[in-house]
């Protein structure tokens, strides 16, 4: 009897199954010549895959969820202009030492050189944003290259990474005996996590904490990737040591927490004389670790995954590992011979003293209602509607100048990995990404997005892919009429032959950005006062559907520096 003919299988189904293999659950993407069939395929073999406007938004989206998830977002472009549209995800991987996968199209193997249809080298362009990129050049290398990236994104201090796919490629065939053969070789290790490096010089850290007379810890978003949560708590509930998030590690300890020197970072940071760093780079948002902010005796102990970042810095002491499994190893250290700076001990007294007046005078601003809006009422409006929730919180997505700036200080993070925002590029155009990213990596959560009306405009079509997909987002639109609020020109700028344009940081006045999401079926909402905004906030959340509130900001609210000026 003679055998049955093999089934044959193309390059497009075979990266399918090596993604679905390989623990990959969500894609990211735009589909087009030549993969939109990887994408249907992915979807058939158990993937879900998530279609936006934008290879941008996709590629935040799927950077974003690279750091909520601990595991690689991989998203999906075609080849040329979608493969440069994608560079701002891989881009955003890589500042942020987020895990991400970009994979792209590209251009027949043969026709290379010729002025193929969007061909580009695609390999040269992301280099200098990846940490590893393979082309495939024939389709028994792609199950190994997708485990090769993926493995690659999440290995030492995590990145982007990326994988091309020439169209030949995608259309070469194999059969499914010998796809499964290829598949099971590669199959283990599957996506690790990272992985503990050597850990040195435990005991000196704590003794340089033990000793000192005005200690501090600051954590960024790095621990909260390696979710350092507990240890941390254990550290500074223990030592009794005052703590000082970076945006994005606000949660990992309550905001509200006695020992938050949120409230009084300049003090914090201008006066303590050892400073554990953990899972944050001394980078612009710390001031590069330099005086005038910081005092020049000050004693780094500098925790990060990457060698190459402590010796870049080079702090007093480096320990190099996972922020996690060092926390952990300090707090092994300190059992034997624990220690506690009490309450009443005189910096961690200072630290309180200030934080509460700082608190104190906030609230004086934020108890009054302002009409027209300012920034300060609708965000407390909006502070107490998200506290309101409880648990589990929602996740804050914020981008925006003034919108981000006073949402980071009146906004309160009490559950870890739930603040989204700019990051360490000052990224605008990340917001509605972020949020589609949110939805599906943390599907609980319900998702707030805080955004300025200028950072809203670069995403914005992507509310449909909100409604498309049902997703439970609202997105806050701060509208004061443009970028910082409108325009602020002094009248001896105001001259030329285009004098009479609009200024360029001018936008539509009263643009109803709550009528977009409309067009497609979502709801909108437009809010002037607080009961406007209170009854908006109230059925939205509690609708836990797609919605955008349009927030009318007085357009001389702002400032153009993106930090205001708190008038007490």
């Amino acid at each position: 009897m003679a055998n049955a003919p093999q089934t044959l299988i193309d390059g497009s189904t075979l990266a399918a199954l090596s993604l679905a293999r390989a623990g990959v659950q969500h894609m990211f993407g735009v589909v087009g010549i030549p993969v939109t069939a990887v994408a249907t395929r992915a979807v058939a073999a158990g993937v879900r895959f998530l279609a936006f406007h934008n290879e941008q938004s996709a590629g935040y989206a799927a950077t974003a969820y690279g750091y909520l998830t601990g595991r690689p977002g991989v998203f999906l472009t075609v080849s040329g202009p979608g493969c440069v549209h994608g560079l701002a995800g891989l881009s955003n991987a890589a500042v942020n030492a987020w895990p991400a996968v970009m994979i792209s199209g590209s251009c027949d193997q043969a026709d290379a050189g010729k002025g193929d249809f969007q061909e580009l080298d695609q390999i040269e362009a992301v280099k200098p944003f990846v940490k590893f990129s393979a082309k495939a050049t024939h389709i028994a290398q792609i199950p190994r290259l997708v485990y090769q990236v993926l493995s690659q994104a999440v290995a030492g201090r995590p990145g982007g990474c990326y994988l091309d796919l020439p169209s030949d490629v995608l259309h070469q065939t194999i059969s499914d005996s010998e796809a499964d053969k290829i598949l099971s070789e590669v199959e283990n290790p599957r996506i690790e996590e990272i992985r503990d490096k050597e850990v040195l010089d435990i005991e000196k850290a704590v003794s340089l904490l033990r000793s000192a007379e005005r200690p501090l810890i600051v954590f960024g978003k790095g621990a909260a990737f390696s979710r350092a949560e507990e240890p941390l708590k254990k550290l500074i509930e223990t030592t009794g040591i005052p703590f000082l998030p970076t945006p994005m590690g606000k949660g990992l300890l309550p905001d509200t927490h006695e020992l938050a020197a949120t409230a009084a970072r300049s003090l914090a940071i201008g006066q303590c004389d050892v400073a554990l760093i953990v899972g944050a780079r001394l980078n612009w948002l710390l001031h590069f670790g330099e005086p005038p902010r910081w005092s020049k005796d000050v004693k780094f102990i500098l925790v990060d995954i990457s060698t190459e970042e402590i010796e870049l810095r080079k702090p007093h002491l480096g320990l190099v590992g996972d922020a996690k499994r060092v926390v952990e190893l300090i707090n092994k250290e300190i059992k034997d011979q624990p220690f506690c700076f009490g309450r009443s001990h005189p910096w961690v007294e200072a630290i309180s003293k200030k934080a509460k007046d700082n608190v104190a005078k906030m609230e004086v601003q934020l108890s009054k209602d302002v009409v027209p809006f300012n920034f300060f009422t609708p965000m407390r409006i909006i502070r107490d509607a998200i506290l309101s929730v409880g648990s589990p919180a929602p996740i804050l997505v914020s981008e925006g100048a003034n919108t981000m700036d006073v949402g980071r200080a009146v906004l309160v993070q009490n559950e870890p990995r739930t603040r989204l925002d700019a990051g360490t590029w000052g990224t605008m155009g990340v917001g509605l990404g972020y949020c589609i990213a949110a939805a599906v990596a943390s599907p609980e959560r319900l998702v707030v997005a805080v955004e300025g009306d200028s950072g809203f405009g670069f995403s914005a079509m992507e509310v449909e892919t909100l409604v498309r997909y049902q997703l439970p987002v609202v997105v806050i639109v701060f509208n004061n009429g443009g970028v910082y609020g409108g325009d602020r020109r002094s009248p001896n700028e105001i001259t030329g032959p285009h004098k009479d344009d609009p200024a360029p940081t001018s936008f539509v006045p009263g643009s109803a950005y709550h009528t977009l999401i409309e067009a497609f079926g979502g709801k909108g909402y437009l809010a002037g006062t607080p009961e406007e905004l209170k009854s908006a906030l109230s059925e939205s959340f509690s609708a836990r559907k797609p919605a955008v509130i349009n927030v009318i900001i007085d357009p001389y609210a702002g400032a153009e520096s993106g930090r205001m000026q708190h008038k007490n």
